[in-house]
């Protein structure tokens, strides 16, 4: 049976706000929320994007930086924005993997509460030891720390840094032990390990990568899977024999669950044809980071294999940090 015309056209009435919206998106600014201090890779990488946003969607990009409790501040701002697409987080482990699966009570989930765009930027971060300790490569590391369990010392920036969980997931999947010796912030632990206080450390190559090529440390292999354009000649450690070895510091765009699928689609769109664009990857190279593509659908299957990975480490290891 047919529709009364008067039901059909309330029907169209109804939709004509959402189609409207779509079509007009984006009608005005749009945020970039990121979780941390302003001159840090985060940061940077949100700098360098906005440009290519702005012109790509013909509205400003403001980046906006919302700091306090290790980024979770800002992606909370973000996960509680009206889904619309106007404002949006510039994620990374930190906030989307690291503080969700080792801190209890955080007040979004990232399987939940957001969306993806493809992955923006990746740095890679090296073991890297003082050159005081007899080791030239990750096979003598593991044989070295196997004959004196826990007697390395590992520094790292905090409890539940990045260098501290690539530490613990070294450890797990080498099945060595190494004894955690957490600093307050990077630049403390990279004076630790440039005196040789700690002799070794993992770390960003955009930090370490200066003093491993002026030969102040000596970097035994980098996080990922593939080798680092800034460290050509260092091996990856899958390939230095812990086989699915893989961390690496990435960005994201995270984008508010509910957001029209319109608008989402032209956020992805436009970070494909920024992260495309030759300034964009001169830039990301200043700071370290590589642009290494993939898809919104691959970012978000890697995203969930991180999150059920790091709870796995959580339970084997009791890292918490509340």
């Amino acid at each position: 049976m047919a529709k009364p015309l008067w039901l059909a056209m309330g029907g169209m009435m109804l939709l004509a706000p959402a189609i409207a919206y779509c079509q007009g998106y984006p009608s005005k600014p749009i945020r970039i929320v990121v979780p941390f201090a302003p001159g840090g890779n985060i940061d940077i990488t949100a700098r360098a994007i906005a440009p290519g946003l702005t012109e790509v969607l013909g509205q400003p990009v403001i980046v906006e930086n919302r700091t306090g409790a290790g980024g979770r501040i800002g992606a909370t701002v973000v996960a509680k924005s009206p889904p619309d697409g106007y404002t949006v987080l510039l994620g990374a482990p930190g906030t989307l993997v690291s503080q969700p699966v080792f801190r209890d009570g955080v007040e979004y989930h990232p399987l939940r509460d957001f969306v993806y765009t493809s992955r923006i930027s990746l740095v890679a971060s090296a073991l890297s030891v003082h050159p005081s300790l007899p080791v030239r490569s990750v096979k003598a590391l593991i044989a070295f720390s196997r004959a004196r369990p826990g007697e390395l010392l590992m520094g790292s920036a905090g409890l539940g840094s990045g260098g501290h969980l690539m530490g613990a997931l070294f450890q797990s999947m080498a099945k060595v032990k190494f004894t955690h010796v957490p600093y307050k912030g990077g630049a403390a632990a990279s004076v630790a390990i440039l005196t040789g206080e700690v002799p070794l450390a993992f770390d960003q190559v955009s930090s370490s990568g200066p003093y491993i090529k002026a030969g102040r440390l000596r970097a035994l292999a980098v996080t990922t899977p593939q080798r680092s354009k800034l460290l050509p000649d260092v091996p990856t450690i899958d390939e230095s024999g812990v086989r699915g070895y893989d961390y690496s510091t990435w960005t994201t765009l995270a984008i508010p669950a509910a957001t029209p699928k319109e608008a989402v689609q032209k956020l992805r769109d436009a970070i494909d044809a920024v992260i495309a664009q030759p300034r964009t990857r001169a830039a990301f190279e200043k700071v370290g980071a590589e642009v290494v593509p993939n898809s919104a659908e691959e970012f978000t299957r890697r995203l969930q294999q991180d999150l059920a990975r790091w709870a796995r480490i959580r339970k084997e290891t009791g890292i918490k940090i509340n």
